[in-house]
């Protein structure tokens, strides 16, 4: 092995500090919620700053109330059905997307890459969208929540050109066989790519379960509400009277932010669980689908 240069070794110090320093600034807010969603709320009422520990005795009350709401357990299963959905569409249509672009020898192969390219930078904007949304019918439906936006350019890319890491001789050789291209697309292209689909997966579902935006947008009707819009509103609208059923206003005040943190921790636990299953696929499947001049 190469002996590191004494800058190598200074910038190896500072590279390890910022990263340490970023990680604690990332995981502090999320120690802070944890904590204070099980926490006494009479303490947690009372504390300003930050929480490092939990305050009082240990309760899971608040998570109680939370999961006891119908509102929160309807936008919970909303949530869970449009990222499904969503997820397998813009997978499918991303897989299609990226093979008909990694194919060699494609008619207008550069304009089509161009094309796609372009979407990343210029769009229709909200307006356009909203009219297309709402001219299509998909108002308050959770349709709206699935097609716009289910398939991204960027990631279209990224398997693109993991796509084009598969050899030619493998594909060549299947063409020569007789294998159409859906058979070389389902049969060999994608069982080498399971890395790269278990990024664009993650990212899918990423993408879906913090939407909220779209929602308050196209929809008006509450049962349809996903559990971000919900989370919205609990977090900014103070709504938590409708989770503190039958509580007089100074019960409403004392329980208000351990269901403001118990509401945030139920929205990204989720995400928290499947990730480090994700976790192995993610550096090898970028890497893989990277850009490369």
């Amino acid at each position: 092995m190469l002996k590191r240069t004494t800058g190598q070794k200074i910038f190896a110090v500072f590279n390890t500090i910022g990263l340490l320093l970023l990680s604690l600034i990332f995981l502090l807010p999320v120690w802070h919620v944890l904590m204070g969603s099980v926490s006494d709320p009479l303490k947690v009422s009372a504390h300003s700053g930050v929480i490092l520990r939990p305050l009082g005795e240990v309760t899971l009350g608040g998570y109680q109330l939370v999961l006891q709401n119908n509102s929160i357990l309807r936008a919970y299963a909303n949530t869970i059905l449009v990222v499904t959905a969503a997820t397998l569409l813009g997978l499918f249509l991303t897989i299609l997307a990226a093979y008909v672009m990694s194919v060699r020898g494609l008619y207008w192969k550069k304009p089509i890459n161009f094309l796609v390219t372009f979407t990343m930078i210029f769009n229709g904007g909200l307006i356009p969208t909203y009219m297309v949304v709402r001219n299509l019918k998909l108002m308050d439906t959770y349709w709206a929540l699935i097609i716009p936006g289910c398939c991204v350019a960027y990631n279209i890319i990224i398997m693109r050109t993991s796509f084009s890491e598969v050899p030619d001789a493998i594909t060549e050789a299947a063409t020569i066989d007789g294998a159409g291209h859906f058979r070389i697309l389902f049969q060999i292209v994608l069982p080498v790519s399971k890395a790269i689909i278990a990024v664009i997966v993650l990212f899918y579902a990423i993408q879906h379960w913090n939407a909220w935006f779209n929602a308050s947008i196209y929809l008006r009707d509450r049962q349809l509400f996903p559990l971000q819009l919900v989370l919205r509103e609990i977090v900014l609208n103070s709504s938590e009277n409708s989770i503190v059923a039958d509580a007089d206003a100074n019960t409403v005040d004392i329980f208000r932010p351990l269901i403001k943190y118990c509401s945030i921790m139920v929205s990204i636990i989720p995400m928290m669980v499947i990730y480090p299953f994700v976790q192995k696929y993610f550096v090898t499947g970028v890497m893989i689908g990277s850009v490369k001049g």
